[in-house]
């Protein structure tokens, strides 16, 4: 899949974001009809992103978890 562009004036400043259309499709499949719409569906498509990545992750015990966090 193509990356995301992101669009910069003259000074360099980011002004937008291109993305590729195979990836606005994953994650609007039907256009939304206001800027609250494209929030949720945003949302929604990270959410689902993440969660399928943690599904990969093995799960920790309290106490392995309690230790993970100490560590860091």
């Amino acid at each position: 899949m193509k990356q995301l562009e992101f669009l910069a004036d003259q000074k360099g400043k980011l002004k937008g974001v291109f993305v590729p259309i195979e990836l606005w499709k994953k994650v609007f499949p039907q256009l939304p009809a206001s800027e609250a719409e494209f929030k949720e569906a945003l949302e929604n498509y990270v959410l689902n992103k993440a969660m399928d990545e943690a599904r990969k992750t093995p799960l920790l015990s309290k106490e392995e978890a309690m230790k993970f966090l100490e560590d860091k």
